[in-house]
């Protein structure tokens, strides 16, 4: 494009013509370099965005628990744990990291993804097809429901679950009686993105930690169209975990204060994040 547009320019131009020509060119090349940053088009969806990070507090986090999901609500987060024989349901005072109320899921399960809509908690299990339904204040376990495949991550739009196995499709069930309402395909311009895990719903869009990723995408729940990447690398300092398995995973939404935290498996710390535009 550029050598198009100065092909036509004669071979010695006055001092003005050049003058000219040299600013177009950095103009032009400063628009490019910054669509190379910011600008990754997605078709039909305008430009899928890039996000930084600024951290805004940490706070302690059990290094045992094995962040499943995680929900803010009224000054506190509630997190579901996995692992077999170690999974649970846990209210978190977000300060100091103490578990203050716990409900444990028994074996065979292993605790998957919550979600808190109108008064109760929804978890799910990895494998067994099976998810729980407790007294979001009690912790009491009031209902049962099922569904097709893993589960890996859930969330709510006010309305719908939103249910994530792992694969590039999400969908969204029916709260009363968990019939499929509609699924949606994942992608990154063409390319679907896989092992969508832990989710939360923030803003109009669905936030979804990437399995083994330091990254978050951020997903338009009406076509799965992948809008923006939130990169996490060097949150958590090297060396403060060792296993493996210890993964960016947990992500909570503070609605009345507009504040995000995020966290991982067997982390030693959560964290209050700015984004940043990269």
């Amino acid at each position: 494009m550029m050598r198009s547009l100065f092909s036509s320019l004669p071979q010695k131009a006055s001092p003005r013509t050049a003058l000219i020509g040299t600013l177009l060119v950095l103009i032009l090349g400063h628009a490019c370099q910054s669509a190379s940053i910011a600008n990754l088009k997605t078709p039909g969806n305008g430009a899928v965005r890039l996000y930084g990070y600024e951290v805004v507090h940490a706070w302690p986090h059990d290094r045992g628990a094995y962040t499943q999901g995680l929900v803010f609500n009224d000054g506190k987060l509630i997190e579901s744990t996995g692992q077999v024989g170690h999974s649970s349901l846990r209210r978190v005072e977000l300060e100091t990291g103490k578990v203050l109320q716990k409900v444990d899921v028994d074996a065979p399960y292993f605790a998957e993804g919550i979600t808190l809509l109108k008064g109760k908690i929804y978890q799910l299990t990895w494998q067994q097809q099976l998810g729980f339904v407790y007294d979001a204040w009690t912790f009491e376990k009031i209902g049962e429901f099922h569904y097709l495949g893993e589960g890996w991550g859930l969330a709510n739009d006010g309305q719908s679950l939103i249910l994530s196995d792992g694969s590039n499709r999400i969908r969204f069930l029916d709260p009363g009686n968990f019939a499929v309402q509609k699924t949606i395909a994942v992608v990154d311009g063409k390319a679907p993105v896989n092992e969508l895990n832990e989710l939360e719903y923030v803003q109009g869009e669905i936030y979804a930690n990437i399995w083994h990723a330091d990254r978050i995408a951020r997903i338009d729940p009406q076509n799965g169209a992948v809008v923006g990447w939130i990169e996490l690398t060097g949150l958590l300092a090297r060396g403060e975990v060792s296993d493996e398995e210890a993964v960016l995973n947990g992500i909570a939404y503070d609605e009345t204060n507009g504040r995000l935290f995020v966290t991982g498996k067997l982390w030693p710390k959560l964290f209050e994040i700015r984004l940043t535009r990269k």
